[in-house]
């Protein structure tokens, strides 16, 4: 199998491309530059590797939750990969693919990004031999009404855990083994998980290929979301 993955949810840029097993990355600490950055990042794996986009398999992109900006350039530059090769696309929880980036010692893993406005996007993973089962779904919460989690010997990632670090501890407390606050999604992560999902056989036409942004309105106030 050959996938190229892209992955623009936080401050990190990256892409890869799997080839069975084998990884090739690109990746920069983009700031405000993903637009500028990945398309040559891609150009030059499949140079690299000698690879046409129209032979690949698929494209997994990061699909959320994250930043709103980063998630619509993934989404817009795999949908017009996917459509001008005739590629099926394969969406993936950045949740999912923080929990993925870290070592085979996490088993459980609380993983949660900074969403601002006080709140958190929110999910757990356990890991099993297929992967990663999800525990608890994506979730936009506040950080003392984050979901609660089951038994001991979780591993906190994410930059919720930096933000919000003393709130969880409270909220979670001898539960979390540790906290990775540090730990981004990164496209190694999402093509791992992708290349399992499309030898599942879940890809999905390019236009059906959307970002997973959890807030119905990215510019609604604390007061508003109170009141749904």
């Amino acid at each position: 199998m050959q996938l190229l993955a892209l992955e623009t949810s936080t401050e990190l840029c990256s892409a890869a491309l799997w080839r069975d097993g084998d990884v090739r990355v690109r990746e920069a600490l983009a700031g405000q530059r993903h637009s500028e950055l990945l398309l040559p990042m891609i150009d030059a794996l499949l140079t690299e590797a000698g690879v046409k986009l129209a032979v690949l398999d698929g494209i997994a992109f990061g699909a959320g939750p994250g930043s709103f900006t980063g998630l619509r350039i993934a989404c817009g530059v795999t949908q017009g990969l996917a459509f001008g090769a005739d590629l099926p696309v394969v969406p993936v929880s950045t949740l999912e693919a923080l929990a993925e980036a870290t070592g085979a010692d996490v088993t459980r893993a609380v993983c949660c990004f900074d969403a601002r406005l006080g709140e958190i996007f929110h999910a757990t993973y356990v890991r099993a031999a297929e992967g990663w089962r999800e525990a608890s779904s994506p979730v936009l919460a506040t950080p003392a009404t984050a979901p609660a989690i089951t038994g001991d010997g979780w591993t906190g990632l994410g930059s919720g855990f930096t933000t919000h670090g003393a709130v969880l501890a409270q909220r979670y407390g001898a539960q979390l083994r540790e906290v990775r606050p540090d730990v981004l999604p990164h496209a190694r992560a999402v093509a791992t998980l992708g290349a399992r999902a499309l030898a599942r056989g879940e890809g999905v036409a390019a236009e059906r290929a959307l970002p997973l942004y959890i807030r119905d309105k990215v510019a609604q106030t604390v007061a508003e979301r109170a009141q749904r």
